[in-house]
């Protein structure tokens, strides 16, 4: 049983396919933190990017160390992680990985719930359950600069926004495996729910799913 959840930086993905996880006793798997590990190392071998070698390098690289890393939230690693993300061999780098994980779970658990941007239409085309989580650019901004500032970040709203705006650009526009919706995929809207409102949505939307509604 696989559950692919996909969307846009802040729009609450990530929290929805963890609580997903531990409802349903599955494996969990934040394929963007695989990005962010590859986009990590780059930045501090001192690469820009345009290193398509480099990156794979940085790619192929990656432990479980790497995905511990508290820097992996930081703004830097994530506008990086959304340009290595562009780069096919990268995405040749950590595929195989992120199909493996969810063919066969670890430690024996009976699924898994991938969250990404390219989960539901390319990674794991034939997921059971496909959500697609969004929110205005506007209230994912919020969201984003709050939980930086949290974490001791100095950094501007209008800063978080125009990142976030650009790297939705990006993520959207890339030839390989853009960001997109499923046709398949549930669609989500969190600009207007709070936590709880947004698990239930995706509890109803899974249980439909499940049941082969």
């Amino acid at each position: 049983m696989v559950i692919a959840v996909d969307g846009p930086t802040a729009s609450g993905k990530g929290t929805l396919a963890r609580r997903l996880a531990a409802h349903f006793g599955f494996a969990y798997l934040d394929t963007g933190s695989l990005y962010r590990a590859a986009a990590l190392r780059l930045l501090r071998a001192g690469g820009d990017g345009a290193d398509t070698d480099a990156a794979v390098a940085a790619a192929q690289g990656i432990g479980p160390d790497d995905l511990a890393d508290p820097a992996l939230r930081e703004e830097a690693t994530g506008n990086m992680a959304s340009r290595v993300a562009a780069l096919q061999p990268v995405r040749d780098a950590l595929f195989a990985l992120q199909r493996d994980f969810a063919a066969c779970p670890p430690a024996g658990l009976p699924g898994a719930v991938l969250d990404g941007r390219d989960i539901g239409t390319v990674v794991c085309p034939d997921a059971r359950v496909k959500l697609f989580v969004t929110a205005d650019v506007a209230a994912r901004a919020r969201r984003r600069h709050l939980e930086l500032t949290g974490q001791g970040q100095e950094v501007a709203y209008e800063t978080v926004l125009r990142d976030l705006k650009d790297r939705d650009a990006r993520d959207s526009a890339r030839a390989t495996a853009p960001l997109a919706r499923a046709d398949d995929a549930v669609l989500i809207d969190t600009t207007k729910l709070d936590i709880e409102a947004a698990f239930s949505a995706a509890l109803e939307a899974c249980a439909s799913r499940m049941d082969g509604s």
